[in-house]
């Protein structure tokens, strides 16, 4: 009896701690859905079969769509996550696996990664403009790719370093003592047990750049022109939003909210794609 009453403090403490856990996510869900109707609302009334097949005609009665836009961005992403997924990647592998917790060289590598992951993107395009542009001449959506490679790499890295590390010790001496190499270790045993979190750290850092909007208006600047060559100005929906959504045109600002939509909409469609991949891949590495 006597511990039932001293127990009794403890659970209230811990039922307030679930209520105020469960109503901070209630709040957080709802603040998302409010959001996400307000931008579907009104994105809708500028959604059309032209957004996706017309490109800008420069009037502002007639604006046209965004489909210049749209396949930039997408070639832009696939460009900056060619780059920036892999070394992202085995930068995370090499200080989870091989760099251990010592040393000065490993503590630098996680604080200049630490610091790189908060860089303005502002600051990040003009040293893409400087390193890139003004040496080749002209803005083009190589200088653009980069520069959104650049921002993915420490994401990326600090987050597959901190995923990998989550995977218990046991399973590493597991796979050691059947006879695999360390290398075999990592590939089959410790990446796919974290591959859903380490997914998730890559989504994270393509959710990130697929918004950002100053590191493309100071490297690829953007095209009103359908272009696939990276070569040249390169056109991107968030330069495009931008420059619709600070304008005076009615018509333009409904594109922009529309193009918000449709960006949206990519990054939705990519992280069910990337999921369904990783998933098909995990079953054939680890056969039931």
């Amino acid at each position: 009896m006597q511990a039932r009453r001293e127990n009794k403090p403890a659970r209230v403490v811990s039922s307030a701690a679930y209520a105020a856990c469960a109503l901070a996510s209630l709040a957080i869900i709802a603040v998302l859905l409010l959001i996400t109707g307000y931008l579907v609302k009104i994105g809708l009334d500028g959604m059309s079969i032209d957004l996706f097949t017309r490109d800008p005609t420069g009037d502002p009665v007639d604006p046209g769509g965004m489909r210049h836009a749209i396949a930039g961005t997408l070639t832009l992403l696939a460009m900056a996550s060619t780059v920036g997924v892999p070394l992202g990647v085995l930068a995370g592998i090499y200080l989870s696996e091989y760099a251990g917790d010592g040393g000065k060289l490993n503590s630098t590598i996680r604080f200049t990664a630490d610091v790189l992951s908060g860089v303005p993107s502002i600051v990040v395009g003009i040293i893409g403009y400087e390193l890139l542009v003004v040496p080749m001449g002209n803005y083009n959506g190589y200088a653009g790719a980069a520069a959104l490679a650049f921002i993915m790499v420490p994401i990326v890295a600090r987050t597959t370093e901190e995923m990998l590390r989550l995977v218990p010790q046991s399973y590493r001496e597991g796979s050691l003592g059947l006879g695999a190499t360390k290398a075999q270790t990592i590939i089959r045993v410790v990446i796919p047990a974290a591959l859903g979190s380490m997914i998730t750290g890559v989504m994270l850092a393509l959710a990130r750049v697929a918004g950002e909007t100053a590191p493309l208006l100071f490297t690829a600047l953007g095209s009103r022109f359908l272009s696939f060559d990276p070569g040249q100005p390169f056109p991107s929906l968030t330069v495009q939003i931008y420059n619709y959504a600070t304008g005076p045109y009615t018509n333009e600002k409904k594109l922009a909210w529309a193009g918000m939509l449709v960006l949206i909409a990519i990054l939705f469609v990519l992280n069910l794609a990337i999921r369904f991949i990783a998933s098909r891949s995990l079953k054939k590495m680890v056969p039931s």
